[in-house]
């Protein structure tokens, strides 16, 4: 009996643990995610400011081009891991739809152990290197007579595969959960919600 409640006590006391693990990750791509969002405004009034000074004034900018490209990539780099974390992403699979909870959850639980998370880390360990590169050689741009450096938009783009292979880890675990039979519902979170619009 007493080693019955032990292992009724780890267990608990795991599962607590990855429900801490996943709030802390669903924070991070929240905030990440929250940040490309607000990215929008300033592409937003530098698109709005180009078109005003080319159209209005005959006196185009020179650094429009270059600054509408990095900040619509900010967005949508910051945004992939919170997209993840909402159901965002599309899902082409008839099969799924009429599988049940579980199955899905299966699914689910190998599509990110074997396919996303270890594509998103790799592809996350060269975006580090292609950033690191960048930075040592002082790689400029060489899209428009500006020419910014490029290393911070390289360090946007690691940033943004992070949040997605944290998202991943976060997913993976809640699909475990719902494998264990943890109604993860009850912490908040969703696993096997899709968008639908």
């Amino acid at each position: 009996a007493f080693t019955l409640k032990m292992w009724k006590a780890l267990g608990k006391r795991k599962g607590l643990i990855m429900v801490a693990i996943v709030r802390f990750i669903e924070r991070i791509s929240g905030v990440v995610g929250f940040i490309g969002a607000w990215v929008m405004l300033p592409l937003i009034l530098s698109m709005v400011y180009e078109v005003f000074a080319r159209k209005l004034f005959d006196a185009p900018t020179f650094w429009a081009y270059e600054i509408g490209y990095m900040l619509a990539g900010t967005c949508y780099m910051f945004g992939m891991g919170y997209c993840l974390r909402q159901g965002g992403h599309i899902r082409v699979d008839f099969l799924y739809d009429s599988m049940s909870n579980k199955r899905k959850a299966l699914v689910n639980f190998l599509g990110y152990l074997i396919l996303l998370i270890p594509g998103a880390l790799w592809v996350t360990f060269g975006l580090y290197e292609y950033a690191i590169e960048a930075y040592v050689s002082n790689e400029v741009s060489g899209e428009s007579s500006w020419n910014p450096i490029i290393w911070p938009f390289r360090v946007v783009w690691v940033i943004g595969y992070v949040s997605l292979t944290l998202q991943a880890i976060s997913e993976l675990i809640k699909n475990y959960m719902i494998l264990r039979g943890i109604d993860i519902e009850q912490y908040g979170f969703v696993a096997l919600k899709e968008s639908t619009g």
